[in-house]
């Protein structure tokens, strides 16, 4: 696979990923009821966050040198992102 092909299969990726998650989101619901898109923004930076957890404790499963920092950072983002997705609708 040369480099321009690859390059687009990993922007392809991201784009996919942010489109998953605005849907995910809610991304409809504001343009339905004609409120403002400030939930969806926030709800798609959580799912991020949540994301970015897990990529962390994947890395700590193929990491030997760096495991515990891996481990520990993942688990502290996801759970702050469970305890925001609780902040946001009303279980807390």
């Amino acid at each position: 696979m040369n480099r321009t092909s690859s390059k687009a299969l990993t922007s392809f990726k991201y784009f996919y990923l942010v489109v998953f998650f605005a849907l995910l989101a809610g991304f409809f619901h504001p343009l339905i009821t004609y409120t403002s898109f400030d939930g969806v923004i926030g709800g798609v930076l959580i799912l991020f966050l949540g994301l970015a957890g897990g990529v962390l404790l994947y890395r700590a499963a193929t990491s030997e040198s760096k495991r515990a920092i891996f481990l520990g950072g993942g688990f502290i983002l996801i759970t702050i992102s469970l305890f925001y997705i609780f902040q946001i609708t009303g279980r807390s």
